[in-house]
């Protein structure tokens, strides 16, 4: 057995404080990884169902105009599908209108998806909308379709969700393509836009497939075709991906400081755990061990403090997630935050490797307490002991 390591079993430290300060900084930097990637992940599923990774469109497309629609299938469509980090593609279609209640007016976008759902005129509607005409499921919401000529249906609320862009008056109600279709008398080849899906969520990629994407469009379409460009969700609301990149940054300070923090806080313990064991380095050193061998006894006491206050962290850090994920204990303001609880995702190689990182640098912290071994002089501690 390695004489380090059967000494640093014998050496009793028990760092109470140091292995709660470990504990606490791997909590908030689970925390903080955590949150960071369910917010994300949030705000790109609920851009996702509004205008997909990728939208494919007229240069003019205007949600008033139902006289100029695109093909479902334009000729390049197997090009664009045969990409392999494309995952699907979706014909839409936009309209805009005007929904009523009661006294109740507001403004909205209509978007017609593909859809099982037989029963015509069943519509999903956003809480705000909710809220601002008091309907709820099952109820009744009358729409007016500007045109040449006013269109009005009468839908009825399907369900109620959670929009992203509820706080910036972007209002969006899912509807059947078909009952759309209708409104703007399209047969089933007509869209406003095709919405693509990719499989892969980093913005530097997004953005090589939508180049991709755009360039298949402007080379192979055909004469009697429109011509559509390609725009990815991140140039349609740039603001969102800002404040996304603001959060990471955000995260990236506090792993740093918490990093900084636990370092700091065992070398105290450290510090403490030498002092008291000055007459053993002192008998160590007479027995003949080197400063770097008595040095490794105790960076594995220490090591064992460290992963210790991590394993108590990640527990506390992990358990958190399952509960907001399951119940959505803790609340925010949409308006501020595009999301009305802490969306948090365990990110599994994320957070290993923010532990990874995190030991090694703690680790070598700790390489700076150990030099105060090679100042202990054994003929002074042996005698004095």
């Amino acid at each position: 057995m390695d004489a380090s390591r059967f000494i640093a079993r014998k050496l009793h430290f028990k760092g109470k404080i140091a292995v709660v300060s470990i504990a606490i900084s791997f909590l908030v930097m689970i925390l903080a990884v955590s949150i960071s990637a369910g917010f994300r992940r949030e705000i790109h599923q609920g851009i996702r169902h509004i205008c997909g990774d990728i939208q494919l469109m007229p240069l003019d497309m205007n949600v008033l105009n139902e006289d100029e629609p695109v093909s479902v299938h334009p000729s390049y469509w197997e090009k664009i599908d045969s990409l392999p980090e494309v995952s699907a593609i979706t014909p839409v279609i936009w309209r805009s209108g005007i929904v009523k209640d009661g006294p109740g007016i507001s403004g909205v976008l209509f978007k017609g998806i593909p859809s099982e759902d037989t029963l015509a005129l069943q519509c999903s509607i956003p809480r705000q909308l909710s809220r601002e005409l008091n309907l709820a499921e099952g109820d009744a919401l009358t729409a007016y379709f500007v045109g040449e000529k006013v269109r009005v249906r009468k839908f009825t609320v399907r369900d109620v969700y959670d929009g992203i862009l509820d706080g910036t008056g972007n209002l969006v109600v899912y509807v059947r393509d078909t009952d759309l279709r209708r409104v703007s008398g399209w047969d089933e080849e007509a869209c406003s836009a095709l919405e693509i899906t990719v499989n892969r969520t980093g913005t530097a990629a997004l953005e090589r497939v939508t180049q991709d994407v755009g360039e298949i469009a402007l080379l192979y379409t055909s004469d009697d075709e429109d011509t559509l460009v390609a725009q990815s969700c991140v140039s349609r609301y740039p603001q969102l991906f800002d404040w996304l990149n603001l959060l990471d940054f955000n995260v990236w300070v506090i792993l740093i400081l918490m990093t900084i923090v636990a370092g700091f806080n065992m070398v105290s313990g450290l510090l403490i755990l030498l002092f008291r064991s000055i007459s053993t380095i002192g008998t160590l050193k007479s027995l003949g061990m080197t400063d770097r061998a008595i040095g490794k006894v105790f960076l594995r006491v220490s090591s064992n403090l460290v992963l210790k206050g991590m394993a108590i962290g990640n527990g506390l850090a992990l358990l958190f997630c399952l509960v907001q994920g399951a119940w959505h204990l803790v609340k925010l303001n949409p308006v501020n935050y595009f999301v009305s609880w802490v969306p948090v995702h365990v990110n599994l190689p994320l957070i290993l490797l923010a532990d990874a990182v995190a030991y090694g640098a703690i680790m070598l912290i700790l390489l700076i307490p150990t030099l105060f071994i090679a100042r202990v002089d054994p003929a002074k501690t042996v005698r004095t002991a």
